[in-house]
């Protein structure tokens, strides 16, 4: 008879933040899967659950990953946790997940505290529509494609970020988005000295000049908005005459109609009013 997989929410910070079913489950199950066996053993004792631990992490999800499976096959009820919040989140467990939907294993999810959304609601941003990009890539290009892909989402993005790579996290926001983009800098949060900052990429950059980072951080930054949009066309409108904007769009294989239609939508102006002003 197959066993089953229970994907655990732990507390980010305040260990009063644990459900009663996440306990429930904890003490019932037959394996704990978690991500660092030492840090997990501290929460277990707390609440004085005593159950066979086994390390999943980053390193060994995919190995690991085949072993739990096996195990829940043959009738093993398998608890996930992360150090912190909610599996699969920025987290491997989602391999674990895949695995064992896919071998047929039954799959429940226990929510509780989550990072990203804690840190969305103490924004005062636009939370109706958000990205979590969770980590940024490390290096090289993939980083970049990211950076450049946020230049244009509209909306509100969600990041995690380690306190040594906060600054540098910063400093290429500010240079991709703007250092006047709005900001909530969320850190150690639930915890006793937590903190939801309100102020812009440039103001974050120079509150750390001379302060080294220190805890865990979400970063909510707002999205681009209609207002500066429209900023950004008012100045690409501005920096040629119509005929030289006329001559690039035509540079690209459209006719003069094409061109001007294609005007009016990349300035956010009517057709008549490009028709007006090339024809002065």
């Amino acid at each position: 008879m197959n066993g089953c997989l229970y994907i655990c929410a732990t507390p980010i910070g305040n260990l009063g933040d644990i459900s009663e079913r996440v306990l429930e489950t904890l003490k019932e199950a037959d394996l704990i899967a978690a991500e660092d066996t030492r840090h997990s053993m501290g929460l277990l004792s707390h609440f004085d659950i005593h159950k066979p631990l086994i390390s999943y992490h980053e390193f060994n999800k995919v190995e690991r990953a085949r072993e739990l499976v096996d195990r829940m096959l043959s009738g093993t009820k398998v608890a996930l946790i992360t150090d912190a919040g909610t599996p699969v989140i920025s987290d491997p467990g989602e391999v674990l997940v895949k695995a064992a939907k896919e071998a047929g294993i039954p799959v429940t999810s226990l929510p509780g505290p989550c990072a990203l959304i804690t840190a969305l609601t103490l924004s005062g941003l636009p939370a109706r529509r958000f990205v979590f990009e969770g980590f940024l890539p490390m290096e090289g290009k993939d980083r970049r494609q990211v950076l450049e892909e946020l230049k244009e989402e509209r909306r509100t993005v969600i990041l995690y970020e380690a306190p040594h790579r906060l600054k540098r996290t910063l400093g290429e926001l500010a240079d991709a988005l703007g250092g006047g983009r709005r900001l909530c800098l969320c850190r150690e949060l639930t915890k006793i000295h937590e903190e939801a900052l309100d102020m812009t990429l440039e103001q974050a950059l120079a509150a750390y000049e001379d302060t080294e980072p220190r805890g865990e951080y979400v970063l909510v930054v707002e999205g681009k908005t209609d207002e500066m949009v429209s900023q950004e066309r008012a100045a690409k409108w501005e920096s040629r005459t119509p005929q030289e904007h006329l001559a690039d769009f035509m540079a690209q294989g459209l006719s003069k109609k094409e061109a001007m239609k294609a005007m009016a939508l990349a300035f956010g102006k009517s057709k008549s009013e490009i028709y007006a002003l090339i024809n002065k």
